[in-house]
């Protein structure tokens, strides 16, 4: 699969999110349906920005490095996107339950920034190659 059949496909199940976003938000009564119409809503919104600002990062990737392979702007793109998403979520899932607070926002951050950082120094170094080792010469024992 190509990258352009993949934003292609991404996009359209991020148009159908917002769509159905949309729908929820003005007919769904938040305060009738309970916890499954507030769980919708924030899976719906959830899906949106995922797929939203994966396509954002994969265009902005590919903009700015056209030597990157494209299998890595993909899963660099796909962790970004998760991360700022699950963040932007919980904002407003704090903000909602009035517990969203200045250092309750800079501890989200630190820890998706950690995060990051920690998925970034995993990566995997080149393994550089070096001389083939010869085994030592073979000695006979003395007897």
């Amino acid at each position: 699969m190509s990258l352009k059949q993949l934003l292609i496909i991404v996009l359209s199940a991020t148009v159908i999110f917002f769509i159905s976003w949309l729908f929820i938000l003005f007919e769904v009564d938040p305060t009738s349906s309970g916890w499954v119409g507030l769980l919708v809503f924030y899976a719906s919104s959830f899906f949106t920005l995922l797929g939203a600002l994966f396509a954002l990062v994969v265009v902005v990737r590919k903009w700015r490095n056209k030597n990157e392979l494209e299998y890595e702007i993909v899963s660099l793109s796909v962790r970004q996107a998760l991360f700022f998403s699950l963040t932007i979520i919980g904002v407003l899932f704090l903000q909602s339950k009035r517990f969203l607070t200045w250092w309750n926002l800079l501890i989200l951050i630190l820890a998706v920034t950690l995060l990051e950082y920690l998925f970034l120094s995993l990566k995997r170094k080149p393994i550089e190659k070096s001389e083939p080792a010869t085994p030592p010469p073979y000695i006979p024992p003395d007897f």
